[in-house]
């Protein structure tokens, strides 16, 4: 199995929806210790928004892509649309909800880089043939 541009795109992605994820579930833990080691940036909203940013910016670049030149499939991209809503809103059920959220809305988003990856595998594979 090769990995095309296409591929390289969604597990980056995975990659980094799942790093966004875990910066949003581990902060609370960090947070007493991040003045410590001068790394109290890691709280910053700036620095949330831009995680996640780059994260839905680079799902709609692989994604796209994937639909454009092989599936035609939308599920992954309303996949990836809700999970960055859910994402970017994650504080809408209150503080004692967020991890339920941001665990939500990750696995919108890395669920959508999977299945871009199988059906455009399977769509490569049909052409084979």
């Amino acid at each position: 199995m090769t990995i095309t541009k296409n591929g390289v795109l969604d597990r980056f992605g995975i990659w980094v929806s799942s790093l966004c994820a875990v910066h949003c579930l581990a902060l609370p833990v960090l947070l007493p210790i991040a003045p410590l080691i001068g790394a109290s940036f890691f709280a910053e909203a700036w620095f949330e928004r831009t995680i996640l940013s780059l994260s839905l910016l680079v799902g709609f670049w692989a994604l796209f892509s994937g639909f454009y030149r092989y599936h035609r499939q939308l599920y992954p991209l309303y996949s990836l649309c809700v999970g960055g809503l859910i994402y970017w809103n994650k504080g809408m059920f209150g503080d004692s909800y967020e991890p339920f959220t941001i665990a939500a809305g990750a696995f919108l988003l890395i669920s959508a880089h999977i299945v871009n990856l199988k059906l455009c595998n399977d769509c490569k594979a049909c052409e084979n043939h």
